[in-house]
């Protein structure tokens, strides 16, 4: 009796650690999911900086042109 309530649990841990891990596809299709909705959630954040600069940009077109640089006094030649 005492071995069989030594033996049971043991036996139950070690078939609990045999899990088999998942294979290469299956590891490889998650991470591809992955990358494709953190790609979407990136477009996203981009399309909505676009529109929020756009909307703000008409205002910077109202200020006046910027003056051209002065130009040096012509050289004598000496």
């Amino acid at each position: 009796m005492r071995a069989a309530t030594i033996l049971l649990p043991l036996a139950l841990l070690t078939l609990a650690a045999c899990q088999r891990e998942p294979d290469f596809d299956t590891r490889f299709d998650e991470a591809q999911a992955e990358i494709e909705a953190r790609a979407k959630a990136l477009d996203a954040d981009i399309q909505t900086a676009t529109e929020e600069s756009a909307s703000a940009a008409p205002a910077d077109r109202d200020l006046p042109a910027a003056p051209s640089a002065a130009t040096p006094p012509a050289s004598s030649g000496e």
